[in-house]
């Protein structure tokens, strides 16, 4: 498994537009070989700015890489900072990506 993320530090008073951005895009990851999940994190809010990360799962980083370089990719992230109202974050959003060492999960019986 591999977690890729971006942080980004969205500007006070942009978040509503930004979730909006996101909300009513297509991201075609459900199309893609490898691809397990999605969510998108609101965090906490500092002076100037709130922390948000998009938290994408895919089955390898293989995979991940084949989705950089897909026209999928790049149809999904052609308004990725385009709201109409300028730029909604502080500075290019941080990638990080990282190999899944361990996975725990309820056992059966506690998952009922």
């Amino acid at each position: 498994m591999y977690i890729a993320m971006n942080r980004f530090r969205v500007k006070k008073g942009s978040e509503e537009t930004f979730e909006q951005v996101w909300l009513t895009r297509e991201t075609y990851l459900d199309r893609m070989p490898g691809f397990v999940e999605f969510h998108l994190l609101k965090g906490p809010e500092a002076e100037d700015h709130t922390l948000y990360s998009s938290h994408t799962v895919w089955a390898s980083k293989a995979y991940f890489e084949a989705w950089t370089t897909s026209d999928e990719f790049k149809i999904a992230h052609a308004r990725a900072d385009n709201s109409g109202t300028g730029p909604l974050y502080l500075e290019h959003p941080k990638f990080e990506g990282f190999e899944v060492k361990q996975t725990v999960r309820p056992r059966e019986s506690d998952a009922a």
